[in-house]
Formats: structure tokens, C-alpha cells, sequence
């Protein structure tokens, strides 16, 4: 069961796009915005979906912990070599496994925004600590978080961030549309070099 379902994770997140359709005489709202997982047929889309995620994660991430983004960013800790391991695998080998099973049941409920809340949330509970740590130590720690770790005072973490789901879509649909009108602008200069 759980080999399925993190395969069947690993996939839908390497091969969607959001698609948006709006109402256009209502204002944007949860019923009148329908945020369509879209399974993606072009391989070459994966590698860009990725940079999606990694972006809107590190919007989220500088708006939320400003003082941890900044010295993350001085040291080049990016979220590719920690969020992979913690999104991928549902926060399996990172929580001590009752925490994991309490994230697994309002990802069932909420979606892929409350992987990236309950990422924003481990981070702000151990912000002073990390401050304080070099790259590989910081590395090592959040592979591997405390398994004496509080589950109330982090579910109060992911609440004080405030990642809703509609923000969380909001989001993904600016991200996605960028990133196609960014390949559509390389294709085309591909496309004028190879005629000249």
C-alpha cells in the first residue's frame, strides 16, 4: 500500500499542471475557482514542475521565516536537498511515525499545500536552532528531526504560518503560467537560432 501510494505521490507531483478556471462573474473564491490537477503527457514538463514547486515553496518560505530564508540563502541551503526527502516519502523517515500518521491524515484532507505548511512549520519550531547551525549540520538535522519532537507545538507551528489552500493555489497557478510563457519565449528563440 505504502509503495503505491508514494509512487502514485511521486508521479502526480512530477506530471500536472494547474489549470484555472474562474467565474468571471463572481470574485475568485474557493467555489468559484477550480483548481484542476492535470496529468501532463510531455516529459520534458517535469524538470520545469520541479522548479514550480521549488519556487513557490521559497516564496512561502521568505514570507513566512524571513530571518531563516535570508541565512539559508547566505550559506546556498536550498530546498531541493531537503524538501525532496521530506515531500517524496510524506515525512516517513523525518517524523517520528504518530506525528507522520497525524500530517498523513489532513494531507488526505487539505492536499499538497499542507506538505509544504507542515515543511514551513518544522522549520519555524526549530528557526533559533538552525540560525545557530552550519550547512551540514542543518542537513543533518532536518534528515533526521528529534524523535522527542512536541506534535502539539508543531501542528502550532503549521497553524502560525498560515498557508491556506487557496493561497497555496493561487500560487501554483502565477507559478505554472509564468513557466509557460517562459518555455513558449525559449522555444521560440530555439526556434529563430535554428532558422538562422
Amino acid at each position: 500500500f505504502f509503495f503505491f501510494f508514494f509512487f502514485f505521490f511521486f508521479y502526480r507531483n512530477l506530471n500536472i499542471k494547474y489549470v484555472c478556471t474562474v467565474h468571471h462573474h463572481h470574485k475568485p473564491n474557493l467555489q468559484t475557482m477550480q483548481v484542476k490537477a492535470v496529468v501532463s503527457t510531455q516529459s520534458t514538463g517535469d524538470a520545469d514542475m520541479m522548479f514550480v514547486y521549488f519556487d513557490a515553496f521559497n516564496l512561502f518560505f521568505e514570507e513566512a521565516l524571513a530571518p531563516l530564508f535570508g541565512y539559508f540563502a547566505l550559506i546556498n541551503l536550498t530546498p531541493d536537498l531537503y524538501l525532496i526527502g521530506w515531500v517524496f516519502t510524506l515525512f516517513s523517515k523525518s517524523l517520528p511515525l504518530d506525528i507522520a500518521s497525524r500530517v498523513w491524515d489532513v494531507f488526505f484532507r487539505d492536499g499538497d499545500s499542507f506538505l509544504f505548511s507542515t515543511a514551513l512549520g518544522l522549520l519555524r519550531m526549530y528557526q533559533s536552532k538552525l540560525l545557530e547551525m552550519e550547512f551540514e549540520m542543518i542537513l543533518q538535522f532536518l534528515r533526521k528531526l528529534p524523535d522527542d519532537m512536541d506534535a502539539e507545538e508543531l501542528f502550532e507551528n503549521i497553524k502560525a504560518v498560515g498557508l491556506t489552500a487557496r493561497k497555496f493555489q493561487h500560487t501554483m497557478v502565477e507559478l505554472v503560467d509564468m513557466n509557460n510563457v517562459e518555455r513558449k519565449g525559449r522555444s521560440k528563440t530555439s526556434s529563430i537560432s535554428a532558422c538562422g
